[in-house]
């Protein structure tokens, strides 16, 4: 179970990791071409947006993971850890409903761009490939939120990567 857990972890990071280095050299491949050579390429613009797109998407569960999204704990560090149990729950409920909802309305979404035959306009890809990162993501998300629960109900105190390290 810790192997795949450890590789679970590792496929976020890698898939997250692979499409932001896409975007990224895309980029500076059509500014390149833009300014260096004259000659921009309409496809290098789409391509990136959507690779930053997925990386940004799938990258919800590894910020999830190491506790890198945005908090607002000035009032949560001033609760006794009882309380802080039963706001954790409440929290960690309403994120899964929300992953639930997120998920099913991304698969509706995909099927509608499936149905209709949606392409983009300038490479002309599919476009519920392009929208098949939100259900992915949804239920990268939403396992990431189950795991938090567990931890929560064990009385498991969560320990996170430091990124800085």
């Amino acid at each position: 179970m810790n192997a795949l857990y450890k590789l679970w972890g590792y496929l976020e990071e890698i898939l997250a990791g692979f499409f932001f280095l896409v975007g990224i050299t895309l980029i500076f491949y059509g500014v390149i071409m833009r300014y260096a050579f004259n000659d921009p390429q309409a496809w290098v613009e789409e391509l990136a947006r959507y690779s930053i797109i997925w990386g940004t998407f799938l990258g919800f569960g590894l910020a999830l993971r190491h506790n890198q999204h945005i908090q607002v704990d000035i009032l949560y560090d001033q609760l006794k850890p009882s309380m802080k149990r039963i706001l954790d729950l409440v929290a960690t409920g309403l994120s899964i409903t929300f992953c639930l909802i997120y998920t099913y309305y991304g698969f509706v979404l995909v099927e509608n761009r499936f149905s209709s035959g949606m392409v983009s306009l300038d490479i002309g890809i599919p476009m519920w490939i392009v929208y098949l990162v939100l259900p992915i993501s949804g239920v990268l998300f939403l396992a990431r939120f189950l795991e938090r629960l567990v931890n929560i109900l064990r009385g498991k105190d969560e320990v996170y990567a430091n990124p800085l390290n």
